[in-house]
């Protein structure tokens, strides 16, 4: 039956006896009911509300919930005063029961409304979470809030072709010009008590915060600290982003002194968020508009400062953090910065990058400045520094990459960005006079040595080190600078050769052998003499781990010398080869191995039998062909899979990488997830692409950026990669 008039709540229970249970309570047959308000009967409940004055304390009061307010009264009986009334609209919001809230013996349910909020009480679980749940229905049905600013902005978009009636908008609406006082209140709506991140208040108070934020830039000497914290704001709180493009929108209409810098801040402001946020499609109109007037001043500051603003909106993404102090400052001028890419041997070059330049972009740039361009192998970016290195996803933007590592990287000056090689799909058909054999030589022969991943005989392996030498200095001289012993030859051969040495069973001292005969309880006795026999042990145990650490660096450091008197003794045979020539010898030993070519990730290869299941540290070789397993030091594979026999590969779980070959799962634990599955999926496309079958929908890769998934377009299931069973 339909309600008439006004309603107010009673009780609400019904559907929720299972949380009753888990909380202890009795549980009741209780339905919800909304009844006439003047139908007073005594089945309502009170309530206690939080009464803040000099102190907080709980008063019980009679709720009734009506279809546009929160009411309180002194009783439930006829003609009870009503003490207060908290209005419900559709920005209105309501705070659950939550155990971490929970106050003893009640619990509290928070609704916060324009004026008002109000924090209530009750003894019962089910009856807070059916207050709450009746109210946040209340809220639901109410028509969406507009406010004057989003009403005027709707004027605008209908009437923006008719310059008489926009301006008449303006002339009678100072809220949508610029201002000197404070705002009160937000320009857009945001729920009243809405609270989005740690460390903020509410979205509205943090709102008017940020108009006056922005009117500090008028005065401030340095503005890039304000400016950095208004786009730290709206990184963080997504929903702040329209109402600070309208405020500097506000700010920057029929201002009286447009032309003073004080004015251009907020010009300035405004470009660095165009280069960082896009707003909505509502406010992004009425920013476009605005743009559109301005730039009609011929000439000025604001017209170049709008210029730049639209074109800037037309590429901008999402940022992944705050610009950097010095993009902000090229952006406040609508400057470029200039970008330092490495490439393999000392080359480099410098770059002008933007706010929306990308990987990829740079990429590009790269193979045309140096002839690259008709390679049939792939290029990438990657970021390096002395201890690690990982490739930087095409669609990375490069200023962001540039302020993470400014923020985070503690040895920036070793870090860099390089030009290098992906994947390798043709090593034979590369000229000895290209820069590509370069590339070549320096990261799929060098590299791979000094790491400890070419699997060679030691002799063999300061054979390459002496070729490396000649490539470098040419012919020996007892004054030629030698670059350390670690950029020649693998350093973790010769720690393993020292370790094995130290660690042979050495003769035990007579005294030592007859301590280790008595029993236990004739060398440590009980009470006090047991605690300083137990310290006198401890300090004997660090003194000895002293000692072998001291014979550890000094056999390192005779092994280290021993190994580079070889090298330069294999140098000075060299005498006479051309840089050519070590570079060909360079690379003809390293051929050698049949792994040649391929980016080697180390895995733990999960392997199950009769006896249980254990794992294998193993090197998984991605190349242009096959995935191979290889024993870490072993030139051969263990197994091989052409990519034609592989169905599916992917990502299993966090830290588990899955490869189905045939009717053979193999299952890898390693940090690389992300790089290898990308390395492959990069391998498939350029086959496919070279063999012209890029298009065939079958054999379509894509690849799910947000949860790290790749898959093909016909595939429903997105945990793993499905490829085509035929031999591609």
């Amino acid at each position: 039956m339909p309600l008439q008039g006004n309603c107010w709540f009673l009780c609400c229970r019904q559907g929720f006896s299972l949380l009753g249970r888990d909380y202890g309570e009795k549980e009741e047959e209780e339905s919800f009911e909304l009844r006439n308000k003047e139908d007073l009967t005594p089945n309502g409940r009170w309530l206690l509300r939080e009464v803040r004055g000099s102190w907080i304390k709980h008063r019980r009061y009679w709720f009734v919930l009506s279809q546009d307010s929160l009411d309180y009264y002194t009783g439930p009986e006829k003609g009870a005063r009503r003490l207060g009334t908290l209005v419900l609209t559709s920005l209105c919001s309501v705070i659950w029961p939550d155990k971490q809230t929970f106050k003893e013996t009640y619990w509290s349910i928070t609704v916060y409304g324009r004026k008002h909020c109000y924090r209530l009480y009750t003894k019962h679980f089910n009856e807070a979470v059916h207050w709450a749940c009746a109210i946040q229905k209340i809220i639901d049905t109410k028509s969406p809030v507009e406010t004057p600013t989003q009403l005027l902005i709707r004027d605008i978009e209908e009437n923006k072709f008719n310059p008489e009636v926009v301006e008449h908008i303006y002339q009678h609406n100072p809220i949508l010009k610029y201002t000197q006082g404070p705002l009160y209140a937000p320009l857009l709506p945001f729920p009243y008590g809405s609270l989005e991140h740690t460390g903020y208040g509410s979205v509205r108070e943090e709102a008017v915060k940020l108009f006056n934020c922005l009117q500090q830039l008028e005065s401030a000497l340095e503005p890039v600290p304000i400016i950095q914290g208004v786009l730290q704001t709206c990184l963080d709180l997504r929903s702040l982003r329209d109402e600070v493009y309208c405020q500097l929108v506000k700010q920057t209409s029929y201002t009286p002194s447009p032309y003073t810098a004080a004015h251009l801040r907020y010009w300035q402001l405004l470009t660095c968020m165009s280069c960082s946020f896009l707003p909505g499609p509502n406010v992004l109109k009425y920013l476009r508009f605005h743009l559109k007037i301005q730039s009609q001043s011929p000439e000025s500051e604001m017209d170049n400062y709008a210029s730049f603003i639209s074109e800037a909106l037309e590429k901008t993404k999402c940022r992944e953090c705050v610009p950097s102090w010095e993009e902000i400052q090229m952006l406040m001028n609508r400057q470029e910065m200039l970008c330092t890419i490495h490439y393999p041997g000392p080359g480099s070059c410098q770059l002008y990058i933007n706010s929306h330049t990308t990987a990829n972009e740079v990429v590009r740039r790269m193979q045309e400045k140096l002839g690259l361009g008709d390679s049939r192998n792939t290029f990438a970016l990657y970021e390096q520094n002395a201890l690690w290195e990982q490739p930087v996803p095409g669609s990375a933007l490069i200023a962001d990459i540039l302020t993470l590592t400014t923020k985070e990287s503690e040895s920036k000056s070793q870090w860099k960005l390089c030009f290098k090689l992906y994947c390798l799909m043709d090593a034979d058909s590369i000229s000895v006079d290209s820069i590509e054999y370069l590339f070549l030589f320096e990261q799929q022969c060098h590299e791979i040595v000094v790491r400890g991943q070419l699997p060679a005989c030691e002799e063999d392996l300061q054979a390459l080190a002496a070729l490396r030498l000649q490539s470098l200095m040419g012919d020996f001289s007892t004054h030629a600078p030698c670059p350390p012993l670690d950029e020649l030859f693998p350093g973790h051969m010769l720690e393993t050769r020292v370790l094995l040495s130290l660690s042979a069973p050495q003769a035990v001292p007579p005294c030592q052998v007859a301590a280790q005969g008595c029993p236990a309880t004739q060398r440590f006795p009980t009470g006090l003499l047991a605690g300083t026999l137990w310290s006198h042990t401890a300090a004997a145990a660090h003194k000895q781990k002293v000692e072998h650490d001291k014979r550890l660096r000094s056999r390192l450091k005779e092994e280290s010398a021993a190994v580079m008197s070889s090298i330069l003794e294999r140098w000075r045979d060299l005498a006479g080869y051309s840089r050519r020539d070590s570079m060909a010898a360079y690379l003809t030993i390293a051929r050698q191995w049949s792994g040649f070519g391929c980016t080697l990730y180390e895995v733990d290869f999960y392997i199950q039998s009769s006896t249980g299941n254990f794992s294998q540290k193993l090197w998984l070789g991605v190349a242009a062909t096959s995935v191979s397993l290889y024993k870490q030091g072993e030139s051969e594979a263990l197994e091989s899979f052409p990519y034609g026999q592989i169905c599916s590969y992917g990502v299993s779980d966090s830290n588990t990488f899955r490869i189905t070959a045939g009717d053979r799962d193999l299952i890898f634990e390693t940090t690389k997830l992300t790089e290898i599955m990308q390395l492959m999926n990069a391998y498939f496309s350029a086959i496919h692409h070279q063999r012209g079958k890029g298009e065939d929908p079958d054999i379509t890769i894509t690849e799910n950026t947000e949860v790290g998934f790749c898959h093909l377009a016909s595939t429903p299931t997105p945990t793993l990669l499905e490829l085509p069973s035929h031999p591609v």
